[in-house]
């Protein structure tokens, strides 16, 4: 039996609190992961501002007639808020540190916040900062499609057209490139046409094999080598073929749908799932918390 890999220790709340004292070392550490060659104008990337007597400001004389002045906050996340940046730094560690994600209301609780909104909509906010760019996947790619929400048999009120399956429910295809990173995606219905834009948005044409299973939306994908496995009748691995990585992937965002969240709206579906897809392509990297900073 392979040997399961050691965890990436990960910032602790110790060392947290070390690190980020009082509200001048979270804007030290905020510029200097922000502009790690020097502070530039985040409007028009100019290097050559010159910084005001505060010290978190600047002028920028490039990109406006009469200077543009800006500081620090100027185009985050954290811009025109009323919240301490150190308030932010907990939520973020917080969100990061957990493997299956925490809710509003657990933030709420934590934090001392006096109102729930102010907590979903900083939760919200970061989840848009964690979204990442995407990058075409190689080697061996697998491809698999998933949905959530309830049980249709469960709901209170049932109208005219539910029955089982998946009616109802938020679809989400993903792929995963074998101990690389996952790409997802939140679609409106899976059809042929919605999956195969998605693979070859998402997978390179150069792979070495792509594995699906045996749904009839993967199928026309000639320029792929690509081989599927039929779980309807029991076949799960044929040698190097399964979808036994992206299906772990969604094992742990259901868990955090309902352990964490219990429920998700489809408005809002594809943040969720951003979050997690930032934890899992960020697994062994002991900066976590560094990147999704820089990211803001």
């Amino acid at each position: 039996m392979a040997r399961r890999p050691k965890p990436v220790p990960q910032m602790t709340i110790g060392q947290f609190e070390a690190t980020f004292t009082d509200e001048e070392a979270c804007r030290a550490y905020l510029i200097a992961r922000r502009w790690p060659e020097g502070v530039k104008c985040p409007r028009c990337e100019n290097p050559k501002v010159y910084s005001l007597k505060s010290g978190f400001h600047w002028q920028c004389e490039a990109c406006a007639p009469d200077g543009y002045r800006f500081s620090h906050l100027a185009g985050t996340i954290f811009e025109n808020t009323n919240k301490p940046l150190r308030e932010w730094f907990r939520v973020v560690h917080c969100m990061l540190t957990s493997k299956k994600g925490v809710s509003a209301l657990e933030i709420q609780r934590v934090m001392g916040f006096g109102s729930y909104r102010t907590a979903w909509s900083m939760c919200h906010k970061i989840r848009t900062a964690l979204i990442e760019p995407q990058t075409k996947l190689g080697g061996i790619v697998e491809v698999d499609e998933t949905f959530i929400g309830g049980k249709a048999i469960n709901k209170h009120h049932k109208r005219g057209g539910w029955g089982g399956g998946y009616v109802g429910k938020t679809p989400i295809i993903g792929a995963v490139q074998r101990k690389g990173n996952v790409i997802t995606r939140v679609l409106d219905r899976v059809t042929k046409q919605a999956a195969q834009e998605f693979v070859r948005e998402a997978v390179s044409d150069k792979v070495s094999l792509l594995a699906t299973d045996e749904s009839r939306v993967y199928g026309g994908l000639t320029e792929y080598p690509h081989a599927s496995v039929h779980h309807a009748a029991g076949k799960y691995v044929i040698g190097a073929v399964h979808t036994n990585t992206i299906e772990g992937f969604w094992s742990i965002f259901k868990r955090g749908i309902v352990g964490s969240f219990h429920k998700v709206s489809r408005k809002y579906m594809a943040l969720y799932v951003a979050e997690f897809q930032f934890r899992y392509n960020n697994r062994e990297n002991a900066d976590i918390f560094g990147t999704a900073i820089q990211g803001v």
